[in-house]
Formats: C-alpha cells, structure tokens, sequence
C-alpha cells in the first residue's frame, strides 16, 4: 500500500474574545478523524498565548493544547472571528501571526478576524473581506486595507479572509480543496451537510433599506412571489446540473424558467449574487474536478461530459480560474483523498 501523506497541520489561535461559531467550523472542519471516508488526516492544535482557558462570548470557555510557538510548526494558520473587533489582541498573538506569515505559512481569518490580522499589519496594502456589516468600521479603523464589499472570501499574498458566518465554511472548504483536492472537501462537506463549494458574492445577503412604498407591497404578497421566483431558479439549477454536458446558454436556462433572458438574469445574479454564464461555469469546473479526481477517463472524453466541448477550452478555463492545467491537477489530486 502506499504510504499515507503526513497529516496536516493546522493551528486555530486563541485568544480571549474569538467566537464560538467559528471556532466550531474550523474543529468541524479540521478537527474531526475522517480518515475512514477517504478524507485527509488533519492535526489540529488549539494555539494560544498561555495554558490558561481561553474565555469566548456567551459564557464558553476553549481549553489550549499548544502555545503561539506551535505556529512555527504549522502548515495553516487560521484565527477566528472576535466578538470586539477594535479590541486590543495580545501582542504575543501579533507578533506570532507575523512570523508565521514571514515564513511563508498560509495563514486565513474567518469574519472579524480580519480585523485581528489588520491589527498585526498583516492586511496593509491587500485585499480583503469581512461580513458585510462591517466593511465600513473595517476600512475606517485600517484605512491601509483594500477592503472588498462583497466577496464571500479573498486571497492576497498568502493572506486569506472570509466574510461573515457562513462564509467561513465556504473557506475551510476552499482551503482543503486547494491542498487537497475536490473530493476531499465534498467528502467533508457531505458529512457536514453542506455544499462543498457556494457561488456568488455575500451582495445577495446585504440588507438593503427599504421605502415604505416597498415594504407596502412586501406586505401585500411580494414574498410568496419571491419565494416562487426562489424555487423556479432552482428547478432550473438542477435541470442545469442534469444536463451540464449539453452547450447550455442564457437563454436556454431562461426559456425553462418561462421568463426573458434578460429578467432571469436579472433575478439570478439577485438571488445566488453571480451571473448565470459564471454559475455554469463554476460547475463545469466542479464537475471535471470530481472526474479527474475519480476517472481514469480521457481529458477530451472529461472536456465533453461537462460541456467544454473541447480539450483545449476546458485546459484555458482551468488556467483562467484554477491557475493549472486538467493534467496537472489529475496529477496533483488523483491519489488523495
């Protein structure tokens, strides 16, 4: 048999004030023996600046098996959400941040946290994300930070940020993907009942306010139009996901809704924040992961069953968005996971 990969080593810091919630994606994620169902072997080790308990909001407390030290050790570094974000962090916190990032360790925040690694300067002069409720304090409080609006997450420089709840799964899934391979994270994602990967931005999840000429007609019935409008632009996903080999276009997907090309555009970039050729896009993308991953089918033969219609637009496309090629990326993920 073939010798199996040393696990992966991931440090979750801790620190007094980070949150619950994404202390329990990153244990969900990282923390749980999979092994059994083909998932990677992770190490995940609770890093904090002293033995001492760590207190969370809502009367919780984390116990740390590992001091900031063990950040040297790791091979990602990810720092939950903080319920204070303009709260001071410890500067043992900082300064550890820093020299995990100045060694070349991927490090990743999941919500507030991303004012953690503005803190430690990490975030000067990059992009980055934060729940959509806070962009506004964040690029105030660091003016230094290239703040984006509406990504669900971001990389810059090794730096990776994530918006709000959610969306921090979105991340650690992205981020066993991105070192493991497609399946590794839908098998995880499987067991957390959830989809390996989310398209779209964090737009569709904004509140927006409304006159009270909107919230008038919002009462008078507009919801259960949306919610039909909901459960239309679903069907056609899924009639979409049945028949991704066939060269589907906008107006094809809209004839099946029963509107005009132009309102199902508009009502599907409202409702998942993406546009339906990039939709399409991602999951043609998916889909040949999961066949590279698990096939041994030829490249033209992969191409055709999730309607590239050519060997050679599937390999552009994986350039353009996954930065390798279809043969590169069988190499890299065949045998894992």
């Amino acid at each position: 048999m073939p010798q199996q990969p040393p696990p992966q080593r991931i440090a979750l810091v801790a620190f007094p004030g980070i949150r619950a919630f994404d202390v329990a994606v990153i244990t969900e994620v990282w923390g749980i023996d999979r092994t059994d169902r083909g998932a990677p072997a992770f190490e995940l080790r609770r890093c904090g600046p002293d033995a001492r308990p760590v207190a969370m909001p809502g009367g919780l407390t984390l116990a740390t098996d590992r001091d900031l030290e063990w950040l040297e050790n790791a091979d990602l570094v990810v720092v939950p959400g903080v319920d204070d974000h303009l709260a001071a962090v410890p500067e043992a916190v900082l300064t550890a941040l820093r020299r995990a990032h100045e060694a070349g360790t991927p490090v990743a925040s999941l919500c507030g946290g991303a004012f953690v690694l503005a803190q430690a300067g990490l975030l000067d002069g990059r992009r980055a994300v934060t729940h959509w409720n806070l962009t506004t304090l964040l690029a105030a409080a660091h003016p230094s930070v290239d703040v984006v609006a509406d990504a669900l997450f971001v990389e810059d420089g090794g730096i990776w940020t994530a918006a709000g709840v959610a969306a921090g799964i979105d991340l650690c899934l992205h981020l066993v993907r991105t070192a493991h391979g497609a399946e590794a994270a839908a098998t995880i994602a499987r067991a957390m009942v959830t989809a390996p990967f989310r398209t779209g931005t964090q737009a569709q999840f904004i509140e927006h306010p409304a006159t009270a000429a909107r919230a008038s007609r919002a009462a008078g019935g507009a919801s259960d139009t949306s919610t039909s409008t909901s459960h239309v632009l679903a069907a056609v996903r899924e009639q979409a996901l049945r028949r991704l080999s066939e060269p589907l276009s906008v107006a094809d997907l809209a004839r099946w809704a029963g509107m005009s090309p132009r309102s199902f555009a508009r009502h599907f970039t409202a409702g998942t924040g993406t546009t339906p050729i990039r939709w399409l896009l991602d999951q043609r993308i998916a889909a040949a992961q999961q066949l590279l991953e698990r096939t041994a089918l030829p490249m033209p033969e992969i191409a055709r069953r999730c309607g590239f219609g050519s060997e050679v637009t599937m390999r552009q496309h994986f350039a353009a968005r996954l930065a390798t090629s279809p043969r590169d990326y069988r190499r890299a993920f065949r045998a894992v996971g």
